[in-house]
């Protein structure tokens, strides 16, 4: 068994964090959890550039008999996504042995640290809706959002030949989800059956016009009267969200990292100890950038 050290100690409490900084992360997102995310657990530094493939367009031809194949060169599409964000939350804890003692304690500090990083990465993917272009906005600023917006929406981005097997997703704010809530042949048991009745009772819409609904505290807002709300409808392949590992500490600089790996995510958690309050301090960080993938895959719901 190994001897029990100061260095072994710094380690496990490190470890300790981190454990519970990622699940936390991941809880806290709505956008992150429905874009495609690209993590490789490689380092990387801020302002490094990641190219991400798009599968190019291929068209059928007709083989006569005694006809020949028609060679095609498809161009293979590319998304750069710059890791242009490095967001961190940092707390100290003036005595770290009682929060190991009650880990209670620790998820006092670590959820609004982790909470903080989430907000940002949440806004920034939801901030990307201007970048949709190739399918018209929908809806008009100051206006309820009705049953036949929503009806458009999934029938653009049909148009637009997203894919039947891949889900659809619609993002809104809170206003615009209690519109939702209120249509009609949505909310009452006797037009939509269970989804009806969970949506009278539980608040909960589900899936509505093949979307999968989620509200955002995040959902961009513009202008002044009236408030132009940017709900967003979209398919998983719409945006990129890229996140790669940050390097460890110089070794005797007197902080101590863990990494907090889980799925298509990942983070650093630094361990360092501040003289002036003595107290250890903790910094959560994570460097990620998102950007547009597939620009016909979404399209704006305005409210």
């Amino acid at each position: 068994m190994p001897a029990i050290t100061s260095a072994n100690v710094a380690n496990a409490i490190v470890k300790l964090v981190a454990a519970d900084a990622l699940p936390a992360l991941v809880g806290n997102l709505v956008m992150g959890n429905l874009v495609n995310r690209d993590y490789e657990p490689t380092l990387a530094q801020a302002g490094d550039t990641v190219n991400v493939p798009i599968a190019p367009q291929l068209v059928a031809n007709n083989l006569a008999e005694g006809g020949t194949v028609s060679p095609q060169n498809p161009s293979m599409g590319n998304a750069t996504i710059v890791l242009n964000t490095h967001a961190e939350a940092t707390f100290q804890i003036p005595d770290v042995t009682k929060v190991l003692a009650v880990p209670d304690l620790l998820k006092v500090y670590m959820q609004p640290a982790v909470a903080a990083i989430a907000e940002k990465i949440e806004s920034d993917l939801l901030n990307l809706y201007a970048g949709f272009t190739s399918n018209a906005p929908l809806g008009t600023a100051g206006t309820s959002i009705t049953e036949a917006l929503l009806d458009q929406a999934e029938t653009s981005l049909f148009q637009a030949k997203v894919p039947a097997s891949q889900p659809k997703y619609l993002v809104v704010d809170s206003n615009t989800y209690s519109q939702m809530r209120q249509i009609p042949r949505f909310s009452e048991f006797h037009t939509a059956g269970d989804a009806g009745l969970r949506t009278l009772i539980d608040g909960s819409i589900g899936k509505i016009k093949d979307f999968f609904v989620f509200r955002s505290q995040y959902v961009p807002k513009t202008g002044s009267s009236p408030v132009a709300t940017h709900n967003l409808a979209f398919a998983k392949d719409a945006i990129g969200l890229v996140i790669r590992r940050l390097p460890q500490p110089l070794p005797g600089t007197g902080a101590i990292a863990e990494y907090a790996e889980l799925g298509n995510f990942g983070m650093r958690v630094t361990m360092s100890y501040q003289p002036n309050t003595l107290s250890q301090q903790f910094t959560v960080d994570v460097l990620y950038g998102c950007a547009v993938l597939r620009n016909n895959h979404a399209v704006q719901v305005n409210s």
